[in-house]
Order: C-alpha cells, then sequence, then structure tokens
C-alpha cells in the first residue's frame, strides 16, 4: 500500500523535530560563540569532532542513490554492486593517509584553490566552473529526483510536492553552515542506519517465510540458495551485468579511479575533514570506513531480497514501471510498503534522513565553490566575510531552484539512478584524478600539463564513448576492448564499459601530461610546487590497527563472495 498510516507520520514527525531542534540549537550556538566569517559558515572550521566528520561524511555519501538506485542494482546484479562501498573503505584510508595531509598542509580549504596554488587561476577557473555544472545537473539533481521518487512510491505524495518538501528541508540546514550540517548528520545517520538495518532484518523475514521459517540468518541462507549468482562480487563476462561492473576492473582498474576521485579529490566530500586537525580529520575519516563496510547490509542486502521475492511469485505488479516494464530501481520503496505501520515511518525517516543530509551537504559545497573560487576572485575581490556569507546563501536558494526545476526533464530514472551518476561523473573524473596525483607528487607537472588533462580528459571520455559505433564492432567485442550492449529498443550495439573507459582515458591523460610536463622543463617555464614533507605522511598505532582491521575484513568478504 503506497500510504502511509498516522503513526507512521508521527514517527516521521519525531525525526523532523530532532533533526530540527539539534540543528537549531547548534546554530544558536555558533552565533554566540563565533562571528559569521566565511570559514566558519561553509569550513565550521575547528569545530567539528572526530565522530561529527566520520558521520557527516557518510551522511553526505549515502542518498537516494544507494537506497533507491544501488539497491536496485541488488535487484538487477546482487553483491557485485557492493564494491563501490567496500573498495570505498580501503580508499578512505589511502585519502586519510597521503591527501588530507597534503591539503591541511598547504592550507587548501576548496579543490579549486589547490589547482589554483598547484597551477594557475586559469586551471582553477575552468575546474571550478566545471564542478559547479557537474554538481547541479547531476549529483544534485539526482540525489533529489530519485528521493522525491522513492517518497512518493512510499508514501503516495504527489513527486513535485515530494521535491519541493525536501529541497525545503535541506535549504533550511544548508543555511545554517556547515557546522549545522555536520552536527545534524549525526543525527540524521543515526536514523538511516537503525532504520536502513530494520529494513534489511525485516526484508530477510519475509525472505524467510518463503521457505516457511523466519529469522535473518534463515532469510539469507535461503536467498544464498535460490540467488547464488546474485551473490558474487567479480561478474565474469557472459554475465549481463558485466558491462556495468567488468571483472577485476573493479579491483585493478577504473573503479580506483572512481573512488579516489571522488573520497579525495571532490569538494563535496572533502571539505568536512579541511577544517580540522590532521589526528582530528584521519580519525574522523577511518570511522566514516569503517562505516562504509556496513552499507551494503542496508542497501544492497534489500535489493536481493526483493528479487528472491519476485523470482518466487511476489512483487510482480509493484515493480512495474509508469511503462509497463519491471524497474529494479522500485525494489526499495516497494519492499517499504511491505513493513508494518509505524516502522514503516521509520523506516521512511531514515530513507528521508539519507536524502536530506546529502542534498544539505551538497548545496553547500556549490555554495563553497562558487563563493570562495568565483565571487570572491572574479566577481568581487574586496567582498567583505559577511557578504561572502550572505552570497553563499544565496548560492545556497539558486542552486537547490535550479534543480528542482530540471530535475524532471533528465531522464534520470531511465537509465538507472547510480549508473546515471557514476557513468556522466566519469566524463571528467579521470583528467581531474591525473591532475590531482601528479599534482601532489610530481613536483614537474606543468600548468599546461594540467590545462590538457581538464579539457582533453573530457574530450578523450567522449571520443571512447562513441568510439565503438564508428569502428570495426566485431574485432573491438573479440579483444574484449568493447561489450556488447542491448539498448531498449532491442537494437545492439557495442560500448566500451565506462570502469574501463575511465582506465583508459586516466593512463592516456598521465602520459601525456609527462610528456608536456617534460617538454615545459626543457623550455625553462617554472611551475608552482606543495610543501610536502614525509614525516606528515605517517600515522598513530590506533589509525594503523584500525586499518589494518579494515583491510582484513575486505579481503575475508571478497575471498567469501568472490
Amino acid at each position: 500500500m503506497n500510504s502511509l498510516q498516522l503513526s507512521d507520520y508521527l514517527v516521521f514527525l519525531v525525526y523532523f523535530f530532532i533533526v530540527a531542534g539539534y540543528g537549531y540549537s547548534v546554530y544558536k550556538r555558533k552565533k554566540t560563540k563565533s562571528t559569521s566569517a566565511s570559514h566558519d559558515y561553509f569550513l565550521a572550521e575547528g569545530s567539528l569532532t572526530w565522530w561529527a566528520i566520520g558521520t557527516s561524511l557518510i551522511a553526505s555519501n549515502i542518498s537516494s542513490e544507494q537506497f533507491i538506485a544501488m539497491s536496485g542494482n541488488g535487484f538487477k546484479m546482487g553483491l557485485a554492486i557492493a564494491t563501490y562501498e567496500w573498495m570505498a573503505a580501503l580508499t578512505l584510508i589511502i585519502v586519510a593517509v597521503f591527501f588530507i595531509p597534503v591539503y591541511l598542509k598547504n592550507k587548501i580549504y576548496t579543490m579549486p584553490q589547490f589547482l589554483s596554488q598547484r597551477y594557475n587561476g586559469n586551471v582553477a577557473m575552468i575546474m571550478a566552473v566545471f564542478w559547479l555544472l557537474l554538481y547541479v545537473i547531476v549529483n544534485l539533481t539526482s540525489i533529489l529526483y530519485l528521493g522525491a521518487l522513492a517518497i512518493n512510491g512510499i508514501s503516495g505524495i504527489e513527486i513535485n510536492l515530494c521535491m519541493y518538501g525536501l529541497a525545503f528541508f535541506s535549504i533550511a540546514i544548508a543555511l545554517g553552515g556547515m557546522k549545522v550540517i555536520g552536527y545534524t548528520d549525526v543525527v540524521q545517520v543515526v536514523f538511516l542506519i537503525f532504520g536502513g538495518l530494520v529494513t534489511t532484518y525485516l526484508a530477510l523475514d519475509k525472505v524467510a517465510e518463503l521457505n516457511g521459517q523466519h529469522g535473518i540468518v534463515e532469510g539469507l541462507n535461503y536467498m544464498m540458495n535460490q540467488s547464488g549468482d546474485h551473490f558474487h562480487m567479480i561478474l565474469k563476462k557472459d554475465n549481463p551485468n558485466f558491462p556495468s561492473l567488468p571483472g577485476l576492473t573493479v579491483l585493478f582498474g577504473g573503479m580506483w579511479i572512481v573512488n579516489l576521485n571522488y573520497w579525495g579529490c571532490n569538494q563535496y566530500i572533502t571539505q568536512r575533514a579541511l577544517g580540522a586537525d590532521l589526528k582530528t580529520a584521519r580519525s574522523g575519516i577511518l570511522f566514516a570506513a569503517f562505516l562504509k563496510l556496513l552499507m551494503p547490509v542496508i542497501v544492497v542486502l534489500p535489493g536481493i531480497a526483493a528479487y528472491v521475492i519476485y523470482t518466487k511469485g511476489g512483487l510482480h505488479t509493484e515493480m512495474l514501471g509508469p511503462d509497463g516494464i519491471i524497474n529494479p530501481d522500485r525494489s526499495y520503496p516497494v519492499l517499504l510498503n511491505l513493513l508494518p505501520v509505524g516502522l514503516k515511518g521509520l523506516s521512511f525517516a531514515a530513507l528521508t534522513a539519507a536524502v536530506v543530509a546529502s542534498l544539505a551537504g551538497k548545496v553547500n559545497s556549490i555554495s563553497t565553490i562558487f563563493t570562495l573560487d568565483i565571487f570572491k576572485k572574479k566577481i568581487d575581490v574586496n567582498a567583505s566575510e559577511k557578504k561572502m556569507v550572505q552570497v553563499g546563501k544565496i548560492t545556497v536558494f539558486v542552486a537547490m531552484l535550479v534543480a528542482v526545476i530540471i530535475a524532471p526533464m533528465l531522464g534520470i530514472d531511465k537509465k538507472g539512478g547510480f549508473e546515471f551518476i557514476q557513468e556522466y561523473t566519469g566524463f571528467v573524473s579521470p583528467g581531474i584524478f591525473a591532475m590531482f596525483i601528479l599534482g601532489f607528487f610530481w613536483k614537474k607537472t606543468s600548468s599546461n600539463a594540467a590545462l590538457f588533462a581538464t579539457i582533453g580528459g573530457f574530450t578523450m571520455s567522449v571520443i571512447f564513448k562513441f568510439l565503438p559505433h564508428f569502428m570495426n564492432l566485431e574485432f573491438l567485442s573479440s579483444t574484449g576492448f568493447a561489450t556488447l550492449m542491448e539498448q531498449k529498443d532491442k537494437t545492439m550495439a557495442y560500448e566500451i564499459p565506462f570502469l574501463d573507459r575511465m582506465g583508459f582515458v586516466f593512463v592516456i591523460c598521465v602520459l601525456i601530461m609527462i610528456l608536456i610536463s617534460l617538454y615545459d622543463a626543457k623550455k625553462g617555464i617554472k611551475v608552482k610546487g606543495l610543501e610536502i614533507d614525509s614525516k606528515m605522511f605517517k600515522v598513530n598505532t590506533g589509525f594503523a590497527v584500525g586499518t589494518i582491521f579494515i583491510c582484513g575484513l575486505l579481503v575475508a568478504l571478497y575471498s567469501i563472495f568472490w
């Protein structure tokens, strides 16, 4: 039943008032203890604890694309999609050890600032505009629209009203600045994890009932027995989902670019740690890595449970989209509609918490980049601290308004929300990551090389996207370079899997950047360097122990579910 009962609304209202009340109290304390300085508003400089940083990272990352789209991928391809979450745990450790010290040592607060400081203003401005377009047109719209679709599927509330409600709630939190976002994210994550685990428990129990049993262990065993093909982390080439997760690429190829770029070169994410000292930032990131290990239990297992129920004759009508075709992205909302009254409200609150936290974090990052890297540098270089905060708040409104207007026009729900985000972000990720990684660790990298990565990386991504359409398709397929894709109109086409495409573009970008930098060095063109000391990469004993534990757990998980 696509509606909420009175007790569901009461549970949701409890969540709403807890978040709103706590956020307001944090805001009031902030107002009395600090000024309206831009660094306080955008970065919460020095005021976020390690647990606030860790939970804020997760709250900002886990949203409708996970609850809805990744759960849908769980329905479609199974546990393999969890590689995005489990590989992220290892990536976070790498970011904490090698990336964050560089940012903090050089007092870098935004990603365009890094590019300006390491290369030049032209590279920084091009990328600032790139990031703004990407964050608004791809990320913000996807989170908003998929979240609205999910809430519509659970509550029956008209989808536009859902978007307006999510936008309003997110703006209210974002206007309080990063400190309010960071600390309300703690509450959001409590609801997200607790409500998500309740949903998973009840979903597995529903599966167990298919075999005349009860309990999560019985449900999990039945799922593995009935759908063993959904419990493999590494897909073989004959798997129809191979183009999305092409085999060992998830361990040794493009998946690293996806994760390292997202967690290490992304204003939306790194912003949470850039206002803290190194020890606090690292502890928060390590805490986030532990939480990432839990996410597939919350978002992927329910999707697999929905698949098992569907294959056993249930949910046939509920899983149909408006076009009468099975829509995997409906699996999580459909499961929520099976929950008892009251618990449905809790899971509904968890989903809303995930969406609102991500929207608030994303729009704050958009505001930060526009204000600090465009407005302050190009529009009003003498802007006061107060004016910058005002501009930041106006940007929050404008960005969300644009997202509300254009989100329904993009067909986000047609391709599959998670793949939509990953693929279109992947057009710029290889060049960006090449620019950052060489900028960090190779002093000879020149501004001209960075400029090539900015424009050339995107251009090559587009070329590789459409290359198989203009070449010998059978030859490309036989070499494994391209994969046969069945399109929705039932025609056949060849396409390079986007993770492989990202890997190819990244390697080419690095090679050409090296050649350009060496050529510039011969011409005597000077380059800017960063302040780097090998001592800053050392970690304390507690961090090392946590790292070993996470790595051991990942080895076990991949060994069991290979």
